[in-house]
């Protein structure tokens, strides 16, 4: 699903233009990106937990070249759904029959 696509739902659903909802989804988004970027993890009760991970310092290897290269610790963005997220997704017939069967 796209985010136009779920823009649309939003719409239809609440009955909101497609602009406000646009500028809503928009807005939302851009708050999450900087507060993260400003070291602030975002937690949404039931939903979820957007969350700055941190990666420690480690050794590569370039295959190509066979040089080590030194990656310096850093963090990543990551998402932590909640536990009702979590069962919501297990318990969903849909997802069951979607899945391949062995």
């Amino acid at each position: 699903m796209t985010k136009a696509e779920v823009i649309s739902k939003i719409a239809d659903k609440t009955g909101i233009q497609k602009d406000d909802v646009t500028q809503t989804v928009e807005a939302f988004f851009k708050v999450v990106k900087d507060s993260m970027a400003e070291g602030d993890n975002i937690y949404v009760r039931g939903f979820g937990s957007f969350i700055n991970k941190k990666r420690a310092k480690k050794i590569a290897r370039n295959i190509s070249k066979n040089t080590a290269i030194v990656i310096d610790e850093h963090y990543i963005p990551a998402f932590k759904p909640s536990k009702v997220f979590i069962e919501k997704i297990k318990s969903s017939k849909k997802i069951k029959d979607l899945a391949p069967q062995d």
